[in-house]
């Protein structure tokens, strides 16, 4: 969604029209806006995209070969669903990957974008205290987005962005879980500070730190079970 509140539409220029169309899919799919298992109509996301079928069905195509999308007999494509081995494997995927981007940045970030990393912090423990789940997510969003470019490492960038693609229901249940936002913001803290310090071997433990206890309470909740 746009900063207006109308779907974002692709800009026809630049990347190739299906790979637009594939972003801003996968961006709607993380925001929640179309939940596990719900059905993707190709004709809804024509009129939304203002784009055709074909450019509709290949932009699926790829969303499937990520995961993001399962495509089921006599139903059609539906928003993946994630079973707790599938989340498992995830986020044990997600921390490896987060780890050798807190490494890499403590080792690559330039001055500015150890600063821009701290002000993101600040605005996660601002939405953090206001309580708004969806405030949260954005400003996590925006954290990552800042680590991921810290890291110079565009490989890294790209599979993480399809994780927390994938994720994005668990994070829910997660950051959900009372008393999680005090723990969120002291392990992002000692990340902050690692990459601050250069200390590329401390901003990777800090980094799997993060993701494990992220791990810990969504599998758990899911196990009790709540609902993504």
């Amino acid at each position: 969604m746009s900063i207006t509140g109308r779907p974002s539409l692709p800009s026809r220029v630049a990347a190739p029209l299906r790979l637009q169309v594939v972003e801003l899919l996968r961006e709607a799919l993380a925001s929640g806006e179309y939940g596990p298992g719900q059905r993707l109509g190709e004709r809804e996301l024509c009129e939304r995209f203002d784009v055709s079928r074909t450019v509709v069905r290949e932009a699926l195509r790829h969303l499937e070969a990520e995961g993001l999308v399962q495509m089921v007999a006599n139903q059609g494509p539906i928003v993946a669903t994630l079973t707790a081995s599938e989340a498992a494997a995830l986020f044990e995927v997600r921390g490896a990957l987060e780890a050798l981007a807190g490494q890499s940045f403590a080792v690559r970030g330039t001055p500015k974008q150890k600063r821009m990393l701290a002000s993101s912090l600040q605005d996660v423990e601002e939405a953090m205290e206001t309580g708004e789940l969806a405030d949260v997510l954005v400003s996590k969003d925006e954290f990552y987005a800042v680590l991921m470019a810290g890291a110079g490492n565009e490989f890294v960038s790209t599979m993480l962005r399809t994780i927390h693609a994938r994720v994005q229901q668990l994070r829910h249940l997660s950051l959900g879980a009372p008393g999680r936002h005090v723990d969120t913001i002291r392990e992002l803290r000692a990340i902050v500070s690692a990459i601050e310090d250069g200390d590329a071997e401390a901003a990777r433990i800090a980094c799997v730190e993060h993701v494990q206890q992220a791990s810990n309470v969504a599998l758990a909740r899911l196990a009790a079970g709540a609902q993504v």
